[in-house]
């Protein structure tokens, strides 16, 4: 997503955010990244946030089918990726851009950063995310849920039914429970926000902020800090003694705390309000400019074809869009299903983001 949810822990840091040496290595199959002869370069460069990730199979898979070596080109979370490609607009440092969400979306359509390209497979990726499909020129990948996340053993032992929506929130029985991230840096807190301002709108979500700041909401500057440091519920929180025991995170959060732990539980130790989700959806896109559209258009392909949608949950922890991906098993049980996302439309979110954030400010942190 903005950022795709790490957790501190080496294991998960090297799942999910440090690139695969056959995507970062731009080896380009000897060519060392230069064209080969007729012209064509085979090497298809794609910008990203921080947190891509997909197994070295994978992209070895796209090499064999299409000739093309993917070189992988991080650059800090999607907001800071997005700046750097506006900046460049026309001369672009890649052929596809992947970490856009619909958060930023406007942003990078208005500034005119993609070519249309319709890929194959899109009639298998639900119209409602599809969010530009008059022009295609953004492609669906995937879909995650901001959503708090609670420590099922505090609950327990308190005799404490865990939250289930966001007005349970500002219940006294939760007073000093929540945790979240700041919405003017983080991507999850900014997820939060949206969610708020989509359940109570314009002129409510203020309110609502105002009865989370007397019930003891404490705001921190990241997702790692919030979840890794102050939720009792995970494993960093656990050997830090947190005391927070709700989290702004996401609800694909409990099968990583499944997968990483030693030994392996049978249950995941947190679990998932709801009723107080974002859906975040992420595309990729062929950039205005791209030296190499034949091989960004290939990959773009991939990006929704079986092997890469099926690899998408265990390594950068999100939902396929292709809706008939087959997902792992501990994914598939110990992740939370979201049947009704709170969400807002990117235009609106372009329109009012500024403001939101300057007046969610101004209301919780000053």
């Amino acid at each position: 997503m903005n950022k795709t949810m790490k957790l501190a822990s080496g294991a998960l840091a090297a799942a999910l955010g440090v690139c695969t040496l056959t995507a970062c290595g731009g080896s380009d199959s000897g060519t060392g990244g230069k064209k080969q002869a007729g012209g064509e370069s085979k090497t298809v460069t794609l910008v990203s946030h921080d947190s891509f990730d997909a197994s070295p199979a994978v992209l070895k898979e796209f090499t064999r089918q299409t000739g093309y070596t993917v070189k992988v080109l991080e650059s800090g979370d999607a907001g800071s990726a997005l700046n750097q490609e506006i900046l460049t607009k026309g001369s672009p440092r890649g052929d596809v851009f992947f970490g856009v969400d619909n958060t930023l979306l406007s942003r990078a359509l208005d500034n005119g950063l993609f070519q249309p390209y319709e890929a194959k497979g899109l009639a298998r990726i639900p119209d409602a995310l599809q969010l530009d499909k008059a022009e295609h020129r953004v492609t669906p990948v995937d879909t995650g849920d901001i959503c708090v996340n609670y420590d099922k053993k505090y609950f327990a032992d308190k005799k404490l039914a865990p939250p289930k929506t966001l007005d349970d929130l500002t219940r006294p029985e939760y007073k000093n429970l929540l945790v979240t991230e700041n919405a003017a840096n983080s991507s999850p807190g900014l997820g939060f926000l949206l969610a708020t301002a989509a359940q109570y709108g314009d002129n409510g979500w203020q309110g609502y902020w105002q009865k989370l700041k007397d019930n003891g909401v404490k705001v921190v500057d990241s997702w790692e800090q919030a979840y890794n440091e102050e939720f009792s519920g995970s494993a960093g929180g656990k050997k830090a003694k947190a005391d927070r025991p709700l989290v702004v995170s996401y609800a694909s959060s409990p099968p990583v705390e499944v997968l990483y732990a030693e030994p392996r539980p049978s249950e995941a130790p947190t679990g998932v309000a709801t009723g107080t989700c974002f859906r975040q959806i992420e595309f990729a896109g062929l950039l205005q400019g791209a030296k190499n559209e034949a091989g960004g258009k290939a990959l773009l392909d991939f990006l929704i074809g079986k092997q890469f949608q099926e690899d998408l949950p265990l390594k950068m922890f999100v939902n396929p869009a292709v809706e008939d991906t087959k997902l792992p098993e501990v994914y598939a049980k110990f992740g939370a299903t979201v049947d009704k996302p709170l969400t807002v439309e990117p235009k609106k979110i372009a329109d009012k983001r500024e403001q939101w954030v300057k007046t969610w400010s101004s209301l919780v942190i000053k």
